[in-house]
């Protein structure tokens, strides 16, 4: 009776999702968004901040907005940065006792509660115009231009104080007025570059093979323009801001009760030299919030730049090495051609 020996078999180990996952991620090469953000020092501080002001915006008003109207005469224009007076009024106080820190934090979400709405319908409604009359070419393109062109013939900022004196200086007007003569910005980019799109060689081959113009903008087209069309809303933010600021300090923004960083500075500007705090600190931080969304904006035209992407996928050590041997290489250019 022949007896058949058994050959122990060993299971080869099959990689796990996640692992082919990041092993597929290795062999591509590609960097996440998020660790090119962390590789950029300033782009990280500048969101990192953003991201405060934003997180100030939506729970600040909630935890100090009874401090913010609170008056209290015994703290009249006490001066800032003294412990003394208590962490409420570590950034001083006005004519009436308010606390600044409070004020200022309530006046975060006025500012975004009309930048941000303002800069999101003239992106949504300039970007599908732009890309719509651009895809289709011909007379909606020429009208669309020639409406652009009317809107930015008026200065914008003008155009708001005239708005604004004729009708009452509520926060829906300034969103509305200040959407309004942002869109040609977007209207003109996205026109821009869906007209290049339209005659790229996927865009055809969809054309050819009996797709829907509406379809192939919202499949094709839209994607492409989106990257372009964020960064430049993220330096519109900077502007509707300072709009939105300048208008509360001439007095036809946002009105008392409420306040904003432009109102908080417009009401300090007589207690300068006495108390400069109230109107150098709002000051200070429309500054800061400009300063970080051209920060952050320069880093995401990078990011999503392909021909420049692979400046923020390489480590410092790569981009150091990468330099100098760039350096080297331009030094022996120079010397090849003082021999030559």
């Amino acid at each position: 009776m022949s007896s058949v020996e058994q050959i122990p078999t060993t299971k080869t180990p099959q990689p796990s999702p996640e692992s082919s996952g990041s092993q597929k991620r290795r062999n591509d090469g590609r960097v996440s968004m998020f660790t090119m953000l962390l590789r950029d020092r300033f782009a990280t501080v500048a969101a990192v901040f953003l991201s405060l002001v934003v997180l100030t915006a939506i729970f600040g008003p909630t935890l100090m907005g009874e401090h913010a109207t609170a008056q209290n005469l015994m703290f009249m224009n006490k001066a800032p940065f003294d412990p003394a007076n208590g962490w409420i009024y570590i950034l001083g106080s006005d004519s009436l006792g308010r606390s600044v820190l409070a004020r200022i934090v309530v006046a975060t979400q006025t500012t975004l509660l009309v930048a941000v709405p303002a800069v999101l319908v003239a992106l949504i409604v300039g970007s599908l115009w732009g890309v719509w009359a651009g895809y289709h070419r011909g007379r909606r393109e020429a009208i669309s231009m020639r409406i652009a062109d009317i809107i930015m013939s008026f200065p914008s900022l003008l155009l708001a104080v005239v708005v604004l004196f004729v009708f009452s200086p509520s926060a829906a007007n300034i969103v509305l007025i200040l959407a309004i003569t942002r869109i040609p910005i977007y209207m003109r980019t996205a026109r821009t570059e869906s007209a290049e799109l339209q005659s790229r060689t996927f865009v055809d081959a969809a054309r050819t093979f009996g797709t829907k113009p509406n379809s192939i903008i919202v499949r094709h087209v839209i994607p492409v323009v989106t990257p372009t069309l964020l960064t430049l809303a993220t330096l519109e933010f900077c502007f509707v801001m300072l709009a939105e600021s300048s208008l509360s300090f001439l007095g036809i923004g946002i009105q008392p009760p409420d306040v904003s960083w432009g109102l908080l500075v417009a009401q300090g500007r007589q207690y300068l030299q006495t108390a400069w705090w109230l109107s150098i600190l709002p000051g200070l931080a429309i500054v800061l919030t400009a300063v970080a969304a051209n920060v952050l904006a320069a880093w995401m035209r990078i990011a999503t730049d392909p021909a420049q992407r692979w400046r923020l996928e390489l480590d410092r050590k790569s981009t150091k090495a990468f330099e100098k041997a760039t350096r080297q290489a331009a030094k022996m250019h120079a010397k090849k051609g003082d021999n030559s």
